[in-house]
């Protein structure tokens, strides 16, 4: 331990305090030992430190920052310097707030595109999320301030995040939903993790030890610090055991007084806690440290809007671009339509929405790129509501312009955490303003704008679209310039658009609606099944056009990696994603037909020449072997692709590798959906051999009286006709305030009532109900009605009173 001494100077009350925060987003003092409080906040994307009222659902406005492209967004740029030089801009912008903590960046994988947070993650692949995360990390600890990598692990929905469990082999575990993180840790040095909300195989995340200590600490050797997700501790003791140092937010002292007895009582080692309170002090003394040399930082707010643009520039991608109607000519004569242009789509909802220091949108940078625009129409109501005036209107203007530049996309209430989406749909009368606009003039370019993969049955009435996902504050001029070709698009997409929802390989067991979900496609998520089941896509992983062409040659597969020739064969400047792909011959152990291993961004000049090196690594030909507990390699022939996407794969050879002689982990016969990856329609019977165990029940107990752990929502079904009663006025409440069109608030409805279990009430009030006030609520609930009034608020009375005499 490094703090020894001074954790000898503590008492034993002292030690359990550090433990909680001190209110929302600080973490206790203590004064007498000169031990500061550190502050946290969310930045994924921008710094969201609060002036008034703290909340973690991004109600109340925060102090202006720069408003990044989105993770979603920059995973587009396949470039991980740019996401360490935002992680610095980042970094500069947290000291300038005084923010120790900043918490980001998300590395989650896009197990299906309905998640309502996916506009907060990198990937569907764990290789490139991590990567990725890790030039995050490493620009914001440049800074001397700590990163935040989020959410550990396997929370890939958002409805009932805070209970559900999540029922996951340990292959695909392992392979699939921890590599990023591992990546995170190992090539990030990330100094903070923080756990999720979900229980994983029947145990809450942040108690999980096999997670928590034998993968975290013991394998991947992280010394930093463990915090709850908000309101996302159960057991504090059993979390402090597993090595989840901080608990977020405060809880007045009552989890402090847990700690306490537990020490006490021999159920919790004093040297356990000692270890977490050693961990935490670094944290805190090592980024305190940065304000100790200058206590004061400004930042040039005018440099960072650039530094947004450029981000959002690079990860632009070009889908289509049919007849090359883009980039547009000078002096075309161009209608904007759609209300996007008018007010930006930027970024995503929750606890991660920042209050920009400057917002570009279209119609008030369009003069300035030269672009020659006869008119805009917002042509659709943003929430989705039919205007038919609004439609026709828009296309009386597009029959005067020559191109029509229509800005489509998902609102602000669709993509938000707490919540997932229902469909992968575009709003309705946006699609009817698409088709009424193709009968008067079919030289349509869509920019779209939304955070996730959505279904484009109408993409045959474009010419032209491009995506600029959430692009951050400065990303309206980034895509004018990309329109008029100032810049030559690179981005690549980060993650599968499937033909229709019912096409991804999670579709049937997405979201877990009551206790558990189960993640019965396994390895298979994203390319890993299209591809290996051979089901067609709209478009494919790391796919993306250019305004020039590119063309490989030349591979070379030697021990340390595979080199190869990139030329830029167009007449622009521009920039090729040349991605890594590895396949294993071996019919032995089942795995998909081709996994990303690498990348390279490389940018030409027309006509130039690159010999591009992309080594092998760790990672390129391992997997998990479930029997030897650890990560083997099978010796096989492999086959090395290099390609321009998962798709379109330029180059081929083959390399064989010698084995660490594993005994083969799987009886094939037992298995025969994930041998052949035809992994969409598991049977239960085949997941249960998968995981080696019978999968726990899905569905509640019904006739069980309910507990801390069960949600609002189960109020349906509780005995109490008043509780019953309570869950149809919050079920109303929601329906109305959506149909009147005061969304927002019935997005809040849902997220922090009705899916919140009942500890959270305690977990999330900062001490204004606690524990044995809950007792009360819950005796309510379960049909004793007076008694648990009056124990709620016989508690309530002692609270107020120890809190009189404290103070």
């Amino acid at each position: 331990m490094k703090h020894t001494e001074l954790i000898k100077k503590m008492t034993l009350e002292e030690k359990a305090s550090l433990m909680s925060g001190k209110d929302f987003w600080q973490t206790q003092n203590i004064d007498r030992l000169g031990i500061p409080s550190i502050f946290l906040a969310d930045g994924p994307h921008g710094i969201r430190k609060q002036q008034a009222a703290a909340d973690h659902l991004g109600l109340n406005e925060s102090i202006p920052a720069t408003c990044f492209p989105t993770a979603a967004a920059v995973a587009n740029s396949w470039n991980v310097e740019l996401g360490e030089r935002i992680g610095n801009y980042l970094g500069k912008e947290a000291v300038a707030q005084k923010v120790n903590v900043l918490l980001g960046p998300g590395v989650n994988m896009k197990r299906s595109p309905l998640c309502g947070r996916n506009f907060e993650y990198f990937s569907e692949d764990p290789y490139h999320a991590g990567k990725m995360a890790a030039g995050y990390i490493r620009g914001i600890q440049s800074q001397g301030i700590s990163a935040c990598v989020k959410h550990f692990a396997a929370n890939n929905q958002e409805e009932r995040r805070m209970s559900i469990d999540t029922i996951v082999d340990e292959r695909t575990l392992r392979e699939i939903y921890l590599t990023a993180f591992e990546i995170a840790v190992a090539e990030g040095n990330t100094k903070t993790v923080m756990s999720s909300y979900n229980k994983l195989n029947g145990e809450y995340t942040n108690e999980n030890l096999h997670l928590m200590r034998e993968i975290l600490r013991d394998e991947w050797n992280f010394e930093g610090v463990v915090v709850t997700d908000w309101g996302g501790s159960n057991d504090r003791v059993a979390g402090l055991i597993a090595g989840n140092e901080l608990e977020m937010p405060t809880t007045a002292g009552e989890t402090n007084e847990d700690i306490i007895r537990a020490v006490r009582s021999g159920l919790l080692k004093e040297e356990v806690l000692d270890e977490c309170v050693d961990r935490l002090l670094e944290l805190i003394f090592t980024t305190e440290a940065v304000y100790e040399k200058s206590p004061s930082k400004e930042f040039n707010m005018k440099e960072h809007h650039r530094a947004a643009q450029e981000a959002a520039e690079e990860s632009i991608v070009l889908l289509k671009n049919e007849g090359d109607i883009l980039p547009l000519q000078a002096g075309v004569k161009v209608a904007v339509i759609g209300d996007f242009a008018q007010q930006a789509r930027y970024q995503g909802a929750g606890s991660s929405i920042v209050n920009p220091t400057i917002l570009d949108h279209t119609l008030n940078c369009i003069e300035e790129s030269g672009i020659v625009s006869i008119g805009f129409e917002p042509g659709f109501e943003r929430y989705g509501k039919r205007n038919q005036r609004k439609i026709d209107k828009a296309c009386a203007l597009a029959e005067k312009a020559e191109v029509v530049l229509l800005y489509m996309g998902l609102d602000e209430v669709t993509e938000a955490e707490g919540l997932d989406r229902q469909n992968m749909k575009i709003p309705q009368n946006q699609i009817d303003l698409l088709h009424a606009l193709y009968k008067v003039n079919s030289n349509i370019v869509v920019v779209l704008s939304c955070g996730s993969a959505v279904e484009m049955p109408w993409i045959d009435k474009v010419k032209g679209l491009i995506h600029g996902y959430l692009s951050g504050q400065a990303g309206a001029k980034a895509i004018l310039r990309v329109l008029t070709g100032e810049v030559n698009p690179s981005g690549k997409l980060a993650e599968t658009y499937p033909l229709r929802y019912e096409d991804t390989p999670a579709y049937r067991h997405f979201p877990g609606k009551e206790v558990s979900v189960e993640y019965r496609e396994g390895l298979y998520i994203g390319y890993r099944y299209y591809d290996t089941a051979n089901v067609e896509v709209l478009f494919p992983f790391g796919y993306g056009l250019s305004y020039t062409t590119f063309e490989y040659s030349d591979i070379q597969i030697i021990p340390e990696g595979v080199a190869f020739k990139i030329t830029n064969t167009g007449t622009r400047a521009g920039a090729e994603v040349a991605q890594l792909y590895v396949g294993c011959n071996s019919a032995d152990i089942f795995r998909p037909k081709k996994e990303l291993k690498g990348f390279a961004k490389v940018s030409l000049q027309a006509g130039d020449s690159r010999t591009v090196l992309i080594p092998f690594d760790d990672k390129t030909f391992r997997y998990f072997n479930v029997k030897t507990n650890q990560w083997e390699i099978e010796e096989a022939q492999y086959e090395i692709m290099i390609g321009a996407s998962s798709a379109d794969i330029r180059l081929k050879g083959i390399h064989a590798v010698k084995g660490t002689n594993a005994p083969v982990p799987y009886d094939k016969e037992k298995l025969p959906s994930y041998y052949s990856g035809q992994a969409g329609q598991v049977s239960q019977e085949e997941f249960e051999s998968l995981l080696g165990h019978k999968v726990p029940a899905a569905t509640w107990d019904r006739t069980k009286p309910l507990g801390y752990n069960d949600t609002i929502a189960q109020c349906q079904y509780a005995r109490s006709a008043f509780a019953r009663f309570a869950f149809h006025v919050i079920a109303f409440a929601h329906r109305f305030l959506w149909k009147i069109g005061k969304r927002s608030t019935a997005n809040l409805i849902m997220m922090s009532v009705y899916h919140m279990p009942f500890r959270g009430i305690a977990r999330m009030t900062g001490g204004i109900v606690n524990m044995p006030m809950l007792d009360g609520l819950l005796m309510v609930v379960n049909g004793q009605f007076f008694k648990g009034f009056r124990h709620f608020f016989r508690e309530r009375g002692k609270m107020l009173k120890v809190a009189k005499q404290n103070n």
